[in-house]
């Protein structure tokens, strides 16, 4: 039976997902701190997390032209819906950036970014690498001959696939 990565490794791939996204908005937010009438926005993570965790058809948006922006992100999903961020004290010149907010808000996303980071590398560890001689890329990872295996024959293939006359 193959293995479902998405099944496996259960929400939290999404939410690595949403918390890099939510980071490069957060990062905005503090390069525009002095740009006069720049509104801060951010996204709401856990209800974007609950939209990313349901199956459903993804909405595609019909371009009629080039210059058209498609309304899903990279990857095919919905992006989260940004909202605006309500100011504590909005400035004179119109920018609703609280850059000790924003800084807060940062490292808090960081702090959650790293701590599922390092839960989904717990559920997965290389069991042992398939070829003669151990992988320079990856040194401390054994051989499966190494581990007792040595029934195991591995045989690799690489070619490359270009288009005529390249």
């Amino acid at each position: 039976m193959p293995l479902d990565l998405d099944t496996y490794l259960g929400v939290h791939a999404a939410a690595l997902q949403l918390r890099s996204q939510r980071t490069e908005v957060l990062a905005a937010n503090l390069a525009n701190v002095d740009t006069p009438n720049y509104r801060a926005r951010d996204l709401d993570f856990k209800s974007a997390l609950a939209a990313a965790s349901k199956p459903s058809v993804p909405v595609r948006l019909e371009t009629t032209s080039n210059g058209h922006i498609a309304g899903a992100a990279a990857n095919g999903s919905p992006a989260p819906e940004l909202k605006y961020r309500v100011p504590l004290a909005p400035a004179i010149d119109g920018n609703t950036v609280d850059a000790q907010l924003e800084q807060a808000a940062f490292a808090e996303n960081n702090v959650r970014y790293q701590a599922t980071l390092t839960f989904v590398s717990g559920k997965l560890r290389s069991l042992g690498i398939c070829s003669a001689q151990r992988s320079p890329f990856v040194p401390d990872i054994p051989t499966l001959v190494e581990q007792g295996y040595s029934e195991i024959a591995l045989q690799e293939w690489l070619g490359w696939f270009l288009p005529a006359k390249t």
